[in-house]
């Protein structure tokens, strides 16, 4: 039985099916979109709130470092508490706007996903049929599985703030241990670094069961975790193939976005920002191309058989494929019957046993 590559179908079914990218970078880029305007206006209206008094120019203007400091101390001091707060309710309407789009955004492309590997599977693989468990077909929109997506990002943010004054603490004007808390708060920001990845992944990983089977957000955890224990070759090869590919864009991006950087002194500054702009786009379309690649592994994995998935394929019988029946399983017992060890005289025993 040929084996299937989740990775390959899984950019395959990107290639085959790019009105799903659409649909991914149609939700992400609005919510992209709104957060940056809300924080251009946000930036332009807290600007025209700040007050400016005479001194404070004459201090700017002496370029001194700390008197420069002072006035900027000065000027922010009016208005901060109201931006701030302006900042949160920013902040709270763009994750719930983010929650929907994304609840109803993965529904649709995972159900489009279910759909097309199912027809695949029920034409390749007819010969080979089972019966299954007839499956729900409610979507229950993973909205519990996006917020808790959103609480772990507040979490970890407020972890990374959290370090920071417990490293305050342990270097102190009294006691000053610059390098010591640096590199406890590197210490630190790795494990955050590392934890909130691992349970976000987790969280994506889970949206798809919650479509697939109709699970609520804690039983999708669950059977994310068992899928991701039960298929952990298939899943860690999908996650690092895309993973490398995603850091080969990347790095092309980031050489692309830098011809245009050269050309500052002597271009346009407009012209600069456009193309580093576009280039930017082009990297986050393709980004969102490579997840939905990635996504489509999953679910590949998901849906085909054991057999096709994780085992691997049969190795050829020997001497040219000549098929041998297999050797008789080895006596380990004692057989009673045998005359040698049987207790009956020898009178009993035939004639052709007893002549010698």
């Amino acid at each position: 039985m040929a084996r299937i590559s989740p990775t390959l179908e899984g950019f395959r079914a990107a290639f085959r099916r790019p009105s799903l990218t659409f649909a991914e970078i149609a939700w992400r880029w609005t919510v992209g979109a709104l957060a940056w305007a809300l924080l251009f206006f946000w930036v332009i209206e807290y600007l025209g709130t700040l007050p400016v008094s005479n001194v404070d120019l004459a201090l700017l203007s002496t370029r001194q470092p700390f008197l420069v400091g002072r006035a900027l101390a000065h000027i922010l001091r009016g208005s901060l508490n109201r931006a701030t707060l302006a900042a949160l309710f920013g902040a709270i309407a763009v994750s719930l706007l983010w929650i929907i789009l994304a609840s109803l955004g993965r529904a649709a492309t995972v159900r489009a996903l279910l759909d097309y590997f199912r027809r695949d599977v029920s034409s390749a693989d007819s010969t080979e049929t089972s019966e299954e468990p007839r499956r729900s077909r409610v979507l229950r929109s993973p909205i519990g599985l996006n917020f808790l997506r959103a609480a772990l990002a507040l979490a970890a943010t407020l972890a990374f703030v959290g370090a920071a004054i417990l490293m305050s603490l342990v270097s102190s004007s009294a006691n000053p241990q610059p390098g010591l808390a640096f590199i406890l708060f590197l210490l630190l920001a790795a494990v955050i670094c590392i934890v909130w990845p691992a349970l976000n992944w987790l969280l994506s990983l889970a949206a798809i069961f919650t479509v697939r089977d109709g699970e609520d957000a804690l039983g999708a955890i669950s059977a994310a975790v068992i899928f991701s224990q039960e298929r952990s070759g298939p899943v860690a090869a999908v996650s690092t193939w895309t993973g490398l590919a995603h850091l080969a864009v990347f790095v092309g991006a980031s050489t692309l976005a830098s011809f245009p950087l050269a050309f500052l002194q002597i271009a346009p500054v407009r012209l600069v920002i456009a193309g580093v702009l576009l280039v930017t786009l082009g990297y986050v379309a393709v980004a969102d191309w490579l997840y939905m690649a990635r996504l489509a592994g999953y679910i590949c994995i998901a849906e085909m058989p054991d057999a096709l998935v994780s085992s691997a394929p049969s190795p050829a019988p020997p001497d040219g494929g000549r098929q041998f029946a297999p050797a008789p399983p080895a006596q380990t017992t004692i057989d009673r019957d045998e005359p040698i060890l049987s207790d009956l005289p020898l009178s009993n025993l035939p004639a052709f046993a007893v002549e010698t």
